[in-house]
């Protein structure tokens, strides 16, 4: 799927997340699977609530672009995609819960533990996390054994104590104790990138491409993830809850530093075009086949929400 002058970014973003969407229906409803017992209806209900509420699909998206970068744009790229959108999900439902970040709205809508409880916000995402798991090793994931082996890997590792897991209790740490600037890096690297870095590599992964590739794929996704982090917290500043859909200005409120707030609108402003003129680098050995994931890039530095 590429982007052309009569397409804009948005309506191919659109089409990709329609397309995770309509799997993650399929994977995420009452009918038991092989080895399970049964599908609690309430458990279920919340499982749905958290993972099927919208948004922009963007890691998903970006599974799926890397991986037509090599000329795959099947189901198994889509089932790659669904398998790191349960992950996010995941991490969203627990992200939000009063232990945590303490949100009462994600994506304009009740967050999980509200429109449930706590222990059941709880459940699906422990549910989400294994279910990612589960997709990958499915047979329907119609992959080499040795391709597959290195998506768990690859995903374990970015959604784990040394990755995104971590990252989150590095950022609880920041309450108490503010990390100085390389530290905030870390913890966002951590945080916020570390499944975008899986999203970008996971294409040369299920493309069986060189290490080269995912190399330098997985420095894409490094950029970018940054450049998340650095959009997300000068919206933080500089937006309000009803575009965002979610509570903004918390990060103050709670004395943690970010880089935007350490540094400024105009820095911010500056690194986020400096990221995507990396980003742009990165992919020029794939001529016009990555012109999508260079839209991505931008639009990753510029959105508005």
């Amino acid at each position: 799927m590429k982007t052309n002058s009569r397409i804009p970014f948005e309506m191919v973003l659109a089409a990709r997340a329609a397309e995770v969407e309509t799997l993650m229906e399929r994977l995420l409803d009452g009918r038991t699977r092989n080895g399970e017992i049964a599908r609690p209806r309430r458990l279920m209900q919340a499982i749905r609530h958290g993972a099927l509420s919208g948004g922009k699909r963007l890691r998903p998206f970006l599974v799926m672009e890397s991986a037509a970068l090599f000329s795959v744009d099947g189901e198994a790229a889509l089932r790659v995609a669904a398998a790191l959108e349960c992950v996010h999900c995941y991490s969203l439902i627990h992200d939000d819960l009063p232990a945590m970040d303490d949100d009462d709205l994600r994506r304009g809508l009740p967050t999980v533990h509200k429109a449930f409880d706590e222990a059941t916000a709880i459940l699906a995402g422990d549910s989400l996390l294994t279910e990612a798991f589960a997709i990958l090793a499915d047979v329907e994931t119609d992959l080499p054994p040795e391709r597959k082996i290195a998506l768990v890997a690859a995903l374990a590792a970015a959604a784990g104590a040394g990755g995104m897991a971590g990252g989150q209790a590095l950022d609880l740490e920041a309450e108490c104790d503010a990390p100085d600037e390389e530290g905030i890096v870390t913890l966002q690297a951590m945080k916020t990138g570390a499944l975008i870095r899986f999203a970008a590599e996971s294409g040369a992964i299920i493309a069986g491409a060189s290490a080269d590739d995912r190399e330098r794929l997985s420095s894409f996704g490094s950029a970018i993830g940054l450049a998340f982090q650095l959009a997300d917290d000068l919206l933080d500043l500089t937006s309000d809850a009803e575009t965002m859909g979610k509570a903004t200005g918390k990060d103050e409120g709670r004395g943690k530093a970010t880089l935007a707030a350490l540094h400024g609108e105009e820095w911010t402003r500056r690194q986020l075009a400096g990221l995507v003129a990396q980003a742009n680098d990165l992919l020029e050995p794939y001529g016009e086949a990555a012109e999508t994931l260079r839209a991505a890039a931008r639009f990753v530095a510029e959105r508005q929400s």
